[in-house]
């Protein structure tokens, strides 16, 4: 008899933290290593909201939280769905997580039965795809490329659709790619869905205000999907507050109820003062943090420029997001410095070894011929990896 269960027997380890957790290994060893693996925002907590947290703890706050959040914070986050995305929730249909992550298995906790299918668009953030099996769900990978920008057609989705099919889960703008899904682009997704009354869509909307072009779209939205649809955020990336932990969703108050209960045998509430500060992060204007978003714009710019300098490397123009996808199977079933690259891991883990470079292949993000690089990084970072990454392939 196995002492670990089957269930995190088979469950594969997060490549993203794996990657981070390698690099911070060789730094360790005293190598300089440059990473670009994480998606966490280089910029520090804006003041206004680290000075919401030390009012919180000035004033004792310190208790247990209600398990689905604050009603103060549920009211900030009602104002911020209205304000930003035109969608209407009552404080019944909102739960305050810890990290959008939570809000994700909570989804997939009350929704999931053995054997039910959920689409995920390739690429999609590294989790997707076990979180779903941890609920005995069954991904159903839908492949796009970089001549499709990365997003699944209407066409694609009718196509992957079967008797037990039960979700789709993508987010925009995405992780890794950058792709934002017009306004048009999910009609075309919800014409399709009203085909098919049973299935539910989760949108991923955690980099909404790292948008490069503007005009974010929900899949929410739409009349005829609001009730089908479970939006989830938070404010790791764009507020700089990756270690706060706080995500919520927005959801059909059923199934926000049913992650209510769920989260009470789990966590319970999330943590007291980051909730506290995290009101006043959402009553401001996305304004406040517009200058984080304009710098990734640049720095976009920058390692899109770098990257046209290296052979082999083919990116999109990513939309959102602070990550590049380039497509390298230019170097598969070449050799490097006695190193044969079979697969975009082969690749990454080359980079990390000679260029000491950290990345992630894109085999976890299901598009096995690409490596996602993220410049959520100092200019000067970016530049000495780019560096790093061209004299490493073309030696």
């Amino acid at each position: 008899m196995n002492l670990l269960s089957d269930r995190i027997l088979n469950m594969a380890t997060s490549a993203t933290l794996a990657m981070a957790a390698k690099a911070r290994e060789l730094r360790g060893e005293g190598k300089d290593i440059i990473g670009l693996s994480l998606g966490e925002p280089d910029f520090d907590t804006p003041d206004f909201i680290k000075d919401a947290a030390i009012q919180a703890i000035n004033e004792n706050y310190n208790a247990y939280t209600p398990v689905d959040g604050y009603a103060e914070l549920k009211a900030a986050i009602i104002t911020k769905f209205k304000r930003d995305n035109h969608l209407e929730y009552t404080p019944n249909q909102i739960v305050v997580s810890t990290g959008a992550k939570q809000c994700l298995a909570n989804i997939a906790g009350v929704m999931l039965n053995e054997g039910d299918e959920v689409i995920l668009p390739c690429p999609y953030w590294v989790s997707y795809a076990d979180i779903v099996k941890l609920f005995d769900g069954v991904p159903v990978e839908v492949k796009t490329s970089i001549d499709t920008d990365f997003k699944m057609t209407a066409a694609q989705l009718e196509a992957a659709i079967t008797p037990k099919t039960k979700m789709i889960w993508f987010s925009s703008p995405c992780n890794p790619s950058g792709s934002i899904y017009s306004e048009e682009e999910l009609r075309s997704l919800a014409d399709v869905l009203l085909k098919y009354p049973g299935i539910y869509v989760v949108s991923d909307e955690i980099y909404e205000h790292i948008n490069y072009v503007g005009g974010h779209a929900s899949m929410a939205q739409f009349d005829d999907m609001f009730d089908r649809t479970i939006t989830v955020n938070g404010v790791s990336k764009a507020f700089a507050m990756t270690g706060w932990r706080i995500g919520y969703i927005g959801a059909p108050e059923k199934i926000a109820r049913a992650c209510n209960k769920l989260q009470g045998q789990i966590t319970s509430g999330a943590n007291c003062i980051a909730q506290r500060a995290v009101i006043t992060a959402l009553i401001e204007p996305p304004s406040r943090v517009q200058y984080m978003v304009d710098q990734f714009k640049v720095r976009r710019d920058l390692i899109l420029n770098l990257l046209n300098e290296i052979e082999g490397f083919q990116a999109n123009t990513p939309e959102g997001a602070f990550y590049v996808f380039p497509n390298v199977s230019y170097y598969f079933g070449k050799t490097l410095r006695g190193k044969t690259i079979n697969s975009a891991s082969d690749l990454s883990l080359y980079l990390l070894e000679e260029a000491l470079v950290a990345t992630v292949s894109g085999e976890s993000f299901g598009n096995p011929e690409c490596i996602r690089i993220s410049y959520a990084a100092s200019q000067e970072q970016i530049i000495e990896a780019l560096k790093r990454i061209k004299d490493a392939l073309t030696s």
